[in-house]
């Protein structure tokens, strides 16, 4: 495995997560999801993965998630409120490092 792929790994993962949650109906912010136990949400993930090798990775994808093509956007929202806190603590720090 390339260290690219295992990026993308990475994004998908957001992205089936953030789908499986709107499917069973999730409110409030995305990192309290828990789609654990829905039957709808098993559903859309089982068939997806029931497309096995047999369909271009898209078409699982959009049969997940409803896109056809990487959406980063899951990432940020899932970590936005973790960035809010970090952005609070840091107030007034300076961040980096010096050149020296």
């Amino acid at each position: 495995m390339t260290p690219e792929y295992l990026k993308q790994a990475n994004g998908y993962q957001f992205q089936f997560y953030r789908a499986l949650c709107k499917q069973s109906g999730h409110v409030g912010p995305l990192h309290r999801c828990s789609f654990y136990g829905d039957k709808a949400a098993g559903k859309r993930l089982g068939d997806m993965m029931a497309m096995g090798s047999s369909k271009p990775w898209p078409d699982a994808l959009e049969a997940a998630t409803g896109q056809r093509e990487m959406d980063a956007t899951a990432i940020l929202e899932y970590f936005a409120p973790l960035k809010v806190w970090l952005d609070e603590q840091n107030k007034g720090q300076t961040v980096g490092w010096k050149a020296d």
